[in-house]
């Protein structure tokens, strides 16, 4: 028996402590532990309702418009507005762009290292500048005996990286080429969105800007950009990364229930459904079996729904090790994320979802059991980025200019609401209640709440404590097996701790 202990886990947003408890090489326990407390739904307390998106896309820096448009249904919901249909697909533009950069950041900038062999840059003979530049620094580096000689690709942990090349270059080229992507995705936003992060144009009732068409042009020619990265390099790099991985479609196995809010609003509905998968079978949503438990996370309460619950925090309660609420969907743990979404849109019977799933199957000569794994959630995301980007097209080709894109707001004194949505790492909830026009309660229940949750009691772990149960460890590997798993669910904890 021994103990690994992963303080800090970088490459992710926040501060994460993972421990695991090996036996015969495997992991046969796994604590998630979120290590700072933050406290947002305090700080809204008293405020005007109207404040809220603004305040709570403060949580995250990754995800900010997720977060404005959760808090803006939860405000519409509340005080009885209806968005205007040209303040729909501009929310869902701006959130789709605030996705692409998510997706490709997580894929290239955090995870992708993890299967990369960065030294093998010193074997490069090929043309590019840059990469002459980054080869004839490391050679000098290493020729200096300095022990971590290849930052901005560090930590570097030793595992057990493909032999490939090929492979291992194009991977770094590709992750230099990301990060001029992910800035075209992020202007994208903030066409519609003002400016990012923290966009300044979404409210409660739709978006402040107007439809123009030369904005709108603008945003199609950066997505036909960003959206040919996908098509010609993620997809391309996801793939090749199951063919030489192909031993982590059985590592990362979760809880097997996965679970969806719906995200994107159109003109006709939500594009990504909204519902349950546990053990196969598809089930509709009801939002009232969401609860929050609170018997190992370092909090006063009880078990409550997130519009009932309270956010008091208890830094010396006993057992408890982590700043995490541990949510629950009819008292069971269930994943959130891509995976989810693109299994709940799969079993509900989204005829492009499952054309997207098939096709990935047999490209990589998966079984549909394996997508529950660290394989099959990079696949995902990179099959939603995808899906997403192409459905963006028939947004812009819906929007109408001249047309108004907010509803105006006649004062109502009192309401509680609830805001469903998707951020990209997940489901996202918003709840509040108002009182003679000023916020009185407010709760969110952040993805990476629900994936990084500690125990509900003493057998029933969250996903990632569950998906890192069985895990092959390998100790001169310093835990990067551990890593890997951790990695493929893009944790956030900033977002996760309140």
């Amino acid at each position: 028996m021994a103990k690994l202990v992963l303080d800090p886990l970088t490459r992710i947003e926040g501060h994460l402590r993972i421990d695991v408890r090996t036996e015969q090489g495997k992991v046969a326990e796994a604590w998630s532990k979120g290590e700072m407390f933050r406290g947002f739904e305090s700080i809204l307390s008293g405020r005007d309702p109207f404040d809220a998106p603004v305040i709570t896309q403060r949580i995250c820096g990754v995800c900010p418009v997720s977060h404005a448009v959760a808090s803006c249904l939860a405000v519409e919901g509340a005080l009885g507005i209806t968005p205007s249909r040209n303040g729909r697909l501009l929310r869902s533009l701006t959130l789709g762009a605030n996705f692409l950069q998510s997706h490709i950041l997580h894929f290239y900038q955090l995870a992708a290292l993890d299967f990369v062999d960065v030294k093998k840059i010193l074997a490069y003979q090929g043309k590019d500048p840059v990469l002459k530049e980054v080869k004839a620094w490391a050679s000098q580096e290493l020729a200096s005996n300095r022990v971590l000689p290849l930052a901005p690709f560090l930590p570097r942990i030793p595992g057990d990286y493909a032999a490939d090349t090929d492979w291992n270059i194009g991977a770094l080229t590709h992750y230099l080429e990301a990060l001029e992507v992910r800035q075209e995705a992020h202007r994208m936003a903030a066409i519609f969105g003002g400016k990012m992060p923290h966009t300044a144009s979404l409210v409660p009732g739709g978006v402040t800007c107007g439809v123009d068409v030369e904005e709108v042009e603008n945003f199609r020619s950066r997505l036909r950009l960003v959206s040919r990265f996908i098509e010609n390099v993620y997809i391309p790099d996801v793939l090749l990364a199951a063919r030489h991985y192909s031993g982590y479609a059985d590592i990362g196995k979760g809880v097997g229930r996965f679970l969806s809010y719906g995200v994107f609003e159109e003109s006709r509905g939500i594009y990504l459904p909204s519902g349950t998968v546990a053990n196969g079978r598809y089930a509709s949503l009801d939002s009232s079996k969401i609860t929050e438990e609170l018997a190992f996370s370092r909090y006063e309460g009880d078990t409550a729904h997130p519009s009932m619950g309270s956010t008091v925090p208890q830094s010396g309660k006993a057992d408890a090790y982590t700043w995490i609420k541990a949510p629950r969907y009819a008292g069971e743990a269930f994943e959130v994320g891509p995976l989810a979404r693109i299994l709940v849109a799969y079993h509900q019977g989204m005829p492009e979802v499952r054309t997207e799933v098939d096709g990935l199957l047999a490209a990589t000569g998966l079984k549909a059991a394996q997508l529950d794994s660290v394989l099959g959630r990079h696949a995902a995301r990179a099959l939603e980025a995808r899906l997403v980007a192409r459905r963006m097209e028939t947004w812009l080709d819906e929007l109408e200019p001249g047309k108004a894109s907010v509803t105006p707001y006649e004062f109502q004194a009192d309401g509680q609401g609830e805001g469903l949505t998707e951020a990209p790492r997940g489901a996202l909830g918003h709840w509040l209640k108002v009182e003679k026009g000023r916020i009185s309660h407010y709760q969110s229940v952040v993805p990476s709440t629900w994936n990084f949750s500690p125990r509900s009691s003493e057998t029933s772990p969250g996903p990632v404590e569950a998906a890192l149960l069985d895990t092959p460890i390998e100790p001169a590997n310093e835990g990067m097996e551990v890593a890997r798993v951790v990695r493929s669910f893009d944790p956030c904890i900033a977002c996760a701790i309140h």
